[in-house]
């Protein structure tokens, strides 16, 4: 089986991803926390702290993104990952900042800590929990999504 391109964006995530391990986060890309909102990646740390990573590929996808303030509610500090030749200068410097290739990441800056109300991370740590157990699943048995929906 041929395995889909991925697109720039998604390069990024993986790199974020592998990167965040380094430094004992676990992460799961493409996570909806609330109707309306699909962060490219959510990590989950071995305090419980949850950090976003917004990915972006360039200037047009970034001025694109008009609902990255409604995710700073959904996680302990946001970041923005972007490629060593992205104009790091339109980035809001009160956000996390991410350098990262397909392959690795750096993180350059640290977003300021915001930390989430007891009840939120309760939700969103099962949510993460379920929503990694589902893609696991779905990854060792390709039919169980037919059969039971994402």
């Amino acid at each position: 089986m041929d395995m889909p391109e991925l697109q720039p964006g998604q390069l990024l995530a993986r790199g974020v991803c592998r990167h965040l391990r380094h430094h004992d986060f676990v992460a799961v890309e493409e996570f909806v926390p609330d109707r309306g909102l699909r962060v490219d990646v959510m990590a989950l740390g071995p305090k419980g702290e949850i950090w976003v990573v917004e990915c972006k590929s360039s200037r047009a996808d970034f001025q694109s993104d008009s609902k990255w303030q409604g995710y700073l509610e959904w996680c302990d500090r946001y970041f923005w990952a972007v490629d060593a030749d992205f104009p790091t200068e339109l980035l809001p410097q009160e956000t996390g900042l991410i350098i990262a290739d397909a392959y690795d990441a750096e993180i350059l800056r640290l977003g300021p800590e915001s930390k989430l109300a007891a009840a939120r991370r309760k939700l969103l740590t099962q949510k993460f929990a379920r929503h990694a157990a589902r893609r696991l699943q779905a990854y060792r048995d390709p039919g169980v999504s037919a059969l039971f929906g994402p």
